[in-house]
């Protein structure tokens, strides 16, 4: 049947709808029941959400007397009776279904438009939209005016572009702003504060950050669960499935939606309060996730900061926005460096810093902070101009306000700058002052970690090969002990280098396999693309063509970290020699042929690639099955280097099991800045 008006009462709309009258003395639903018990019979009822109380309690009183009946409701809000079965009609996938929407509305206001048209903006277009239907259809009907550039310019504001003038869509579906309306009047006023509220978050969100931010006047904490709930159950709200790693559900708000609620948190006058909570609240996640990185629950770690990285985007901005704020920007970007070193973010992790750091604050702590992480990004992309500008600055500032830790956090930075640009003495010594600070201060995290392992590649790249092993190999021991994975890869990879200076191939290559499995677990592009580089030169007797292909997939790593790919020339050496040895066996065609297959197929495929041949440890790849990565290292490998680290390692043990983090610091609802 058609819509149920929102006046008079269902039992009519029905009557209405079948072309039965009720005579004289005889009740509505008696008729409607005579009816449809006739054999088995489905009823379709769309638009029920305005009077959904006296609906439910009629399709209820029809399912109990009519035993074939069948009903189904398309509502914006479930009727909430015993039986009922909700099947949630999402937004429509972006490719094929929205796109080919689009193309078709398109097609009939503007009929020389076709689908390969602006196909990419149409894509972007349909993403804004969060493919809603509605929405698509009164973007493509904006084509009679507008160029299809200009619509997904103006969808900054879609719910004053997306209107419509046709006289054959029901009122409420001529503009979005009104199709969005309908839905708001059905709520309740804590409902729709709430969605006001919810406006200020980007992506997903919990049910912690929501009772957190938007708890306040005139919607106390204990009421918001509530709210909540109506507002997912009538779609203003949607619940992503399944939960997230840590078995919490998560939810959203479609783009158009957060928009209209946005407008009514403007006119409440509650948007830069709700905003600085939202960025107190970020704050702090951010703040445990640091203190959690160096843990078992590392991957956990990395998976969340993922799923908030927009909220983390609107924090930054909100912070950076703000003279005020620029302390808090810098420290939350600072804060943020195991991100963007471990996960792939560098160039955005950069980008970030860089900005925060144009800012004047007059709160040296975390300038520093943000001086030491800019100073690792730009030296892990070969970013050297930038590096050593940065953390010299940063230096300075902690020798002149006694900030210990950010001096060592320096000191380090300098001599991973080093490593990467051939003064391998300097780097040497960098990084034993900066490992000899943090055992000074009886510190153990993943960067003091990282240290030792930058340590054991420079004594590589020296020739001290035996002190070399004994500091990766005790790096990546405390890491298995403590549940570290990110800089336990990395001791992998120093591992494998090692072993291939010293002729051992099948374990350098078997070391690299487990090295690339953590590695992607963290999508740690740097990482990936060094251990590719590394394992090209180690399969390319027996594999030419493939160790091509690795070659050309790790020429896409670096493109992707925006990085100076090869400015070591030891790897550029490595590199070259790998190339001519391939091309020596294949020729010179067949070597591009196979980078170019390494390109297309780009970082990842390459990965999964090398952990598909390693986990079956077949010769040609690792050699003989088992491996030395979990075995301890024979005591004639051990060289007074190695010693002398040990010792320190299990000092640093010692201290982690002392001060193991006991989980997030508790959020204070006004909080300006962390202490």
């Amino acid at each position: 049947m058609d819509e149920l008006p929102t006046t008079g009462t269902p039992e009519e709309a029905l009557l209405d709808a079948l072309g039965l009258v009720a005579p004289g003395g005889r009740s509505p639903r008696d008729v409607l029941v005579r009816r449809l018990a006739q054999g088995d019979t489905l009823l379709l009822i769309d638009g029920c959400e305005q009077v959904v109380e006296p609906c439910a309690a009629l399709v209820a009183e029809l399912l109990r007397r009519a035993p074939g009946l069948r009903v189904l409701v398309a509502s914006r809000r479930p009727l909430g009776i015993t039986g009922e079965r909700l099947l949630p009609l999402g937004p429509l996938p972006i490719r094929p279904e929205a796109v080919a929407l689009f193309a078709d509305r398109a097609s009939a206001v503007l009929p020389a438009f076709t689908p390969a048209v602006g196909r990419e903006a149409v894509g972007e277009v349909c993403r804004r939209l969060d493919g809603i239907p509605l929405a698509i259809e009164l973007a493509a009907a904006q084509l009679r005016t507008l160029s299809l550039e200009q619509v997904l310019h103006r969808l900054d504001d879609p719910l004053r572009l997306l209107t419509t003038t046709g006289h054959s869509a029901p009122d409420r579906h001529r503009s979005l702003s009104t199709a969005i309306g309908w839905s708001h009047e059905l709520c309740s006023p804590a409902e729709r504060l709430l969605w006001s509220r919810l406006s200020v978050f980007d992506g997903g969100f919990d049910l912690d950050a929501v009772e957190y931010v938007c708890a306040g006047t005139n919607l106390p904490a204990d009421e918001v669960l509530a709210a909540l709930t109506g507002l997912v159950a009538q779609s203003v709200i949607v619940r992503d499935a399944p939960p997230d790693e840590a078995g919490q559900a998560r939810y959203r708000m479609l783009d158009p939606v957060r928009a209209y609620g946005a407008r009514w948190l403007s006119e409440l006058g509650e948007t830069q309060r709700l905003r600085k909570r939202h960025r107190d609240w970020y704050l702090g996640l951010a703040t445990w996730c640091e203190l959690d990185w160096f843990s078992l629950r590392q991957v956990e770690v990395a998976q969340r900061v993922e799923a908030e990285l927009p909220n983390l985007r609107l924090a930054l901005e909100y912070s950076l926005d703000s003279p005020d704020d620029a302390h808090i920007g810098q420290y939350l970007t600072g804060t943020l460096w195991f991100y963007w070193v471990g996960c792939g973010r560098l160039a955005e992790g950069q980008r970030w810093l860089e900005r925060a750091l144009e800012l004047e604050s007059d709160q040296p702590e975390p300038r520093a902070k943000a001086l030491w992480a800019v100073g690792l990004t730009a030296a892990a992309r070969g970013d050297a101009v930038a590096a050593l500008t940065a953390l010299h600055e940063c230096r300075e500032l902690a020798e002149s306000t006694g900030d210990e830790s950010a001096a060592a956090l320096a000191t380090q930075m300098l001599g991973v700058t080093a490593l990467s640009n051939d003064d391998l003495p300097g780097a040497v010594a960098l990084l034993r002052e900066c490992l000899e600070r943090y055992r000074t201060r009886g510190e153990l995290n993943a960067l003091v970690l990282l240290a030792q392992v930058q340590l054991s590649l420079a004594l590589a790249l020296v020739g001290d090969l035996e002190a070399a092993l004994a500091l990766a190999e005790d790096a990546r021991q405390v890491a298995a002990d403590s549940g570290e994975r990110w800089v336990r890869s990395y001791a992998l990879y120093a591992l494998a280098c090692a072993r291939a200076e010293r002729g051992e191939d099948q374990l350098a290559r078997e070391l690299l396999v487990d090295c690339l499995e953590i590695k992607q677990e963290f999508g740690d592009a740097l990482g990936m693309t060094l251990a590719l580089e590394r394992l090209a030169p180690l399969v390319v007797l027996d594999a030419p063509e493939w160790a091509a292909e690795l070659q050309g997939a790790a020429a896409t790593g670096w493109r992707d970290l925006s990085g100076e790919p090869l400015r070591s020339s030891q790897l550029r050496d490595r590199h070259e020699r790998c190339a001519a040895r391939a091309k020596g066996i294949i020729g010179d065609a067949g070597y591009e042929a196979a980078r170019r297959g390494g390109r297309r197929g780009g970082l990842e495929s390459a990965v999964a690639q090398v952990l598909e041949r390693g986990r079956g440890r077949p010769a040609s790849l690792v050699g003989q099955a088992g491996g030395v990565a979990g075995r301890p290292w024979p005591e004639e490998d051990r060289a007074s280097e190695g010693r002398a680290a040990e010792e320190w390692a299990a000092d640093a043990a010692a201290a982690l099991r002392r001060k193991q983090p006991a989980g997030p610091p508790p959020a204070t609802p006004e909080a300006d800045a962390p202490e």
